[in-house]
């Protein structure tokens, strides 16, 4: 059974840093892509980044700058490196993986930035 589970979150003040970290377990290879996304209160779950096993990276618009998402294709991890945090950063981070077709998700983990 594949599992995601996300680490790293938490309380920070606003231009702070934080990172977050993926593992992903119960897989043969290296899923697909594996991405992480967003969800504000209030609003829908969002693309934050996403990183491809070939190495190819994307981000949304908001965060190009300031985060950065890295794969350790043999480790099956995928982290998220934030900087210049925002109080707009705020959410739960959900970590996902594309495995043989099918869409995994972690359970989240609440980054939460202060102004």
């Amino acid at each position: 059974q594949v599992q995601l589970v996300e680490s790293g979150g938490g309380l920070v003040q606003a231009g702070g840093s934080l990172r977050l970290s993926c593992a992903a377990s119960g897989i043969i290879f290296s899923p697909k892509s594996m991405a992480w996304y967003r969800q504000a209160p209030g609003k829908q779950r969002e693309l934050v980044a996403t990183a491809t096993t070939g190495g190819s990276t994307n981000y949304a618009d908001s965060v190009k700058g300031r985060f950065t998402i890295s794969r350790d294709n043999a480790k099956n991890t995928v982290d998220l490196q934030m900087n210049s945090l925002e109080p707009g950063d705020t959410g739960v981070y959900y970590c996902q993986a594309n495995y043989r077709s099918r869409d995994y998700w972690g359970q989240g983990t609440q980054v939460t930035v202060s102004s």
